[in-house]
């Protein structure tokens, strides 16, 4: 299909999907070509809506609809030609009341230069690079500690290897609360919707990514955090989630990098459509598990949503610097893996290493990195948000803080729980505690207890998370 082809069929589909934020250019901006393109807004009030009758393509062919108002594409065009560039797309942000473009600079511009003399211009609220942005969760191979049998509550069969559930207090905490009606907005790479420990537990999916980064079978990272957040418990397979009651709104900003092991890639264009996204599902929690440079459009955007009563998780990439996106934003619950480094102030500290999780096509795998330590913070606060919807996130953040010892212990999700409920008993007192009306987690028994058609296949546990022979 030509360029002009999918064009238009995605913009034919945004019509019908999300009339809050349009575009007049459908194509996600090319990740190689990063260093020519530069995204610039505006103050943009839309104007109404084509009438009956009218044809949405037609609006957009001409930049109007759903692209904003006339005042400010007028500004958008005058910009470009003053500055030598060429649009690539549009759109209007709610939210902020902005209309911004990605453009294209002329052959040869000095990008900084453009850019501060965009940011002169009292036509101009945002003038910046196109960034791009990573998932941060790594391979495998990292040392961790023998295995330790669990008692194991649930009949999902994989529960015994789920090592930071157990460290988390996790299963004590999920007899006051399992996430129930919380809605965690997931900003990744797509996610397998159809994976047996998903079923009932995604309430929406899009794609803005779009058809030039269609999904591939090695775009495994968001169905892994789907797991970690909101796989099923007591459902007879494989593992449980940390808030397997919630409610997942899947966004697919991010797309597998081209070449093997690259992990997976996102812009600034991408993740402002999903940001937005969330925003308008008035989501209770906003899981990033993401990292790049600091973002003007995307700060906004996150500062909007937090103002809004939503908590925003974010993780803290390899690099340790605190002054990118997401989690140079102030506000933002800001996440490190237990076991990587010396604790900070301010930091939460959740499971990173060896974590079993989702994988897509109804597997399991182990996976690592500081994206499954936010995913485990993003489920634990929507633990919270269920007894407290009304929950900030500097509360959540001093109540899931401590300490992390030497062993790399982590967050201890039932004494966070405990602020809520005063009742709960967390530890070896919880285990022998008889919490009446409490939807405890049991332990299945007979042979009906895993469905034969959803029955996992063995696992390969990695060498050091064996048991030791003595």
């Amino acid at each position: 299909m030509s360029w002009t082809g999918r064009a238009a069929a995605w913009l034919l589909a945004l019509t019908l999907a999300l009339p809050a934020m349009a575009q007049s250019s459908a194509a996600t901006p090319a990740v190689d070509d990063d260093a020519n393109l530069i995204i610039v807004a505006v103050d943009d009030t839309p104007e109404a809506l084509p009438g009956a009758g009218t044809t949405p393509r037609a609006h957009y062919r001409r930049g109007a609809g759903y692209a904003g108002s006339t005042r400010a594409q007028a500004a958008a065009a005058d910009v470009a030609q003053q500055y030598r560039l060429q649009q690539q797309a549009a759109w209007h942000i709610e939210p902020l009341r902005w209309r911004c473009m990605v453009y294209r600079m002329a052959p040869g511009a000095d990008r900084a230069a453009v850019l501060a003399d965009l940011a002169r211009d009292v036509r101009v609220r945002v003038a910046q690079p196109l960034n791009s942005f990573e998932t941060l969760a790594g391979p495998l191979g990292m040392p961790a500690s023998a295995a330790v049998p669990l008692d194991e509550p649930y009949n999902d069969p994989y529960f015994g290897l789920q090592r930071g559930f157990a460290a988390m207090d996790t299963t004590e905490a999920q007899r006051w609360s399992r996430g129930r009606g919380v809605r965690v907005a997931l900003i990744d790479t797509g996610i397998d919707a159809a994976h047996p420990d998903l079923q009932g537990r995604v309430a929406s999916q899009r794609d803005f990514v779009g058809a030039d980064h269609a999904p591939s079978p090695t775009e495994r990272h968001g169905t892994q955090m789907a797991g970690v957040i909101a796989a099923g418990a007591n459902n007879g397979v494989g593992i449980v989630g940390m808030a397997p009651q919630s409610q997942l709104l899947a966004y697919r900003a991010c797309w597998a990098a081209a070449e093997p092991g690259g992990g997976a890639r996102c812009n600034s264009f991408t993740l402002a459509k999903a940001l937005v996204a969330a925003i308008a599902a008035d989501a209770d929690v906003i899981n990033l598990s993401l990292g790049g440079p600091a973002d003007a459009l995307l700060q906004q955007l996150a500062e909007h949503a937090m103002k809004r009563g939503a908590i925003v998780v974010g993780a803290v990439p390899p690099s340790g610097k605190f002054d990118g996106f997401p989690i140079g934003v102030p506000g933002v619950l800001v996440v490190d893996g237990a076991e990587q480094r010396t604790p900070r102030a301010g930091v939460l500290a959740a499971p990173a290493r060896d974590v079993l999780t989702l994988v897509p096509g109804g597997h399991y795998d182990f996976a690592s990195g500081s994206s499954l330590a936010a995913a485990h913070v993003s489920g634990a606060v929507a633990l919270l948000r269920e007894l407290d919807p009304a929950l900030r996130a500097d509360t959540a953040r001093t109540w899931l803080q401590r300490a992390v010892p030497a062993d790399g212990s982590s967050m201890d999700v039932c004494a966070a729980v405990r602020h809520l409920r005063a009742g709960a008993r967390c530890g070896q007192a919880a285990s022998a505690a008889s919490h009446a009306g409490i939807d405890l987690p049991r332990k299945a028994t007979g042979a009906t207890a895993v469905g034969t058609h959803l029955q996992p296949p063995p696992l390969p546990v990695p060498a050091h998370l064996q048991e030791s022979p003595r």
